[in-house]
């Protein structure tokens, strides 16, 4: 099985951005940003995109997905 992992605490660190922030800029509530930090939510492909340009990153250099 896949596992996967998440840049998402390291990119808002050097953004000082917060997990209620980043929740209102990509239209979720704080409890998913939470749960994908913890690796344990797998976001849509709307969602990974809305947060990859958030960060001006790829949708793989925030999530990455290992067999």
């Amino acid at each position: 099985m896949a596992e996967f992992t998440t840049r998402l605490k390291e990119l808002r660190a050097a953004k000082n951005m917060k997990q209620g922030e980043l929740a209102d800029l990509v239209g979720v509530r704080r409890e998913t940003i939470i749960r994908l930090e913890k690796g344990q939510y797998n976001p849509s492909l709307k969602l990974a995109i809305d947060i990859a340009r958030v960060f001006g990153c790829t949708v793989e250099e925030v999530f990455i997905f290992e067999e």
